[in-house]
């Protein structure tokens, strides 16, 4: 009898890896820095606001993980390429920083149209374009994880401007894995359904509100922090490393009909 040579499972492990994670101080953000920690990576936790930033490092140490903030506003893109160049370069980048104003489309003003598009698109687009060139200079692969939502994928009531910037999201996405497949860099995005966090805490308040979004994830609960961990530790990780130019669905069902 021959026994067979199994294969074996790509590890889920980020042992000396570095990863950059932007809105890192709390919600989607901090659960990405959080995982990553986790799993063995460095993680230079990015935002804006530093007393918030200080906390999250610190509750990554405390919980055994190897963390390190800098407070940079994304939208200055000026001050995030000077940040990014004196840091070691890092093999993951957790693209998280964004923003909603749900409003009825006859309602949005060019504040909230340059609000919006200009932390979820532009501000995306340079991260990543400065994090793609320090990875090209040491000839180095890598993984980009484009935070999207199920809204890239669907329209929806009172979400045009907030669909808007995620579709361009996926489309950058697909267009930055074409280009740099070749040289190791693999761009995915991370599509997440309505998650319990500070910032949409507020409007799922809304009692007929949250029905209607409950009537739409097929597993009828509202998504946990915990239920996208994985998912940005799998992208991260060699576990997905045929994996580019795609979305991973964490929406509980939202898009399947």
């Amino acid at each position: 009898m021959i026994t067979p040579l199994l294969p074996v499972t790509p590890s889920l492990r980020l042992d000396n890896k570095r990863a950059l994670v932007t809105g890192a101080s709390r919600g989607i953000g901090l659960a990405a820095a959080a995982a990553l920690a986790a799993a063995g990576a460095h993680v230079t936790l990015m935002a804006r606001t530093a007393s918030e930033l200080e906390d999250a490092v610190n509750a990554i140490r405390r919980a055994g993980g190897s963390a390190d903030a800098l407070t940079v506003d994304v939208t200055d893109i000026d001050q995030f390429n000077s940040a990014i160049e004196s840091q070691p370069i890092c093999d993951v980048l957790v693209n998280n920083a964004g923003i909603n104003r749900p409003k009825p489309m006859v309602e949005l003003t060019e504040k909230d149209y340059d609000a919006v598009m200009g932390l979820n698109v532009k501000s995306t687009f340079f991260v990543a374009q400065a994090f793609v060139k320090r990875l090209i200079s040491d000839n180095r692969a890598g993984s980009i994880i484009n935070v999207s939502s199920q809204m890239g994928h669907v329209g929806a009531a009172n979400r045009t401007l907030y669909c808007a910037s995620k579709w361009s999201i996926e489309g950058m996405t697909k267009a930055m894995a074409v280009e740099f497949g070749s040289r190791r860099i693999r761009v995915n995005t991370i599509c997440p359904t309505f998650i319990e966090t500070p910032m949409t805490r507020g409007f799922l308040s809304d009692v007929e509100f949250r029905r209607q979004v409950l009537d739409k994830i097929k597993l009828r609960r509202l998504g946990r922090l915990d239920d996208v961990m994985g998912g940005f530790v799998y992208l991260a990780s060699d576990a997905s490393s045929l994996m580019t130019g795609s979305s991973l669905m964490l929406d509980g069902g939202w898009t399947a009909d």
